[in-house]
């Protein structure tokens, strides 16, 4: 079930069905080995114009993250605490929009 808990010092936590959980630990690990391909490259002195191609590739995969990691948030968190009435929600969430967007 999806569950907001809070921990010490204020600090929220949510636990994830496990598909969620999978989707975005895979994703995840597409990153690290793309990141370790780089330092790879970047050791075999390979030429920078295919050193860039491939960190475009991951700031591409890093903006896909954020998309699904939004969306669920906005589906779950945000949606469950309207409903609960709690208003601040929206105020997070505009917040966090902000500081994606710059």
């Amino acid at each position: 079930m999806e569950e907001e808990k809070k921990e010490c010092c204020g600090n929220k936590r949510k636990e994830r069905p496990a598909q969620e959980y999978r989707d975005l630990i895979h994703r995840l690990n597409r990153i690290e080995g793309q990141i370790r391909g780089i330092k790879g490259m970047v050791e075999e002195d390979r030429y920078c114009t295919d050193i860039l191609v491939q960190v475009a590739a991951v700031n591409a995969a890093l903006n896909g993250f954020n998309k699904k990691l939004l969306e669920n948030h906005i589906k779950t968190c945000v949606v469950n605490d309207i409903r609960d009435g709690k208003d601040g929600t929206i105020e997070e969430l505009l917040e966090t929009l902000r500081k994606l967007m710059k």
